[in-house]
C-alpha cells in the first residue's frame, strides 16, 4: 500500500526531480510533486510525495523531518486527506 507524505518548508527552487530524489535515498518513490502556485508559476514552498512501501515512507520521514535542505528545515510527515473548501 503506498503512502503520502507532505512535505513542508521546501526551498523555492526545489523541483519535482530534486524531491523525488531526496526521498529515493529511502524507498521507491512513485510520484513526487512540488506544487506551484497558479497565478505566478513559482513554488509554494510545499509538496507531496507518495512512496511505494510503508515501512520505506516512515523511514523517510523520520530521516527526512527537520533535515536541512537550501537552508531550510524540512517539515515531513504522512499527508493527511484533503479537506472540503467553504
Amino acid at each position: 500500500m503506498s503512502v503520502n507524505i507532505y512535505v513542508g518548508n521546501l526551498p523555492f527552487s526545489v523541483n519535482n526531480a530534486e524531491l523525488e530524489d531526496l526521498f529515493s535515498e529511502h524507498g521507491t518513490v512513485t510520484s513526487a510533486q512540488v506544487i506551484m502556485d497558479r497565478e505566478t508559476g513559482r513554488s509554494r514552498g510545499f509538496g507531496f510525495v507518495e512512496m511505494e512501501a510503508s515501512d520505506a515512507a516512515r523511514t523517510a520521514i523520520e530521516a527526512l523531518d527537520g533535515a536541512e535542505v537550501g537552508g531550510r528545515r524540512l517539515k515531513v510527515n504522512e499527508a493527511r486527506e484533503r479537506q472540503g473548501r467553504r
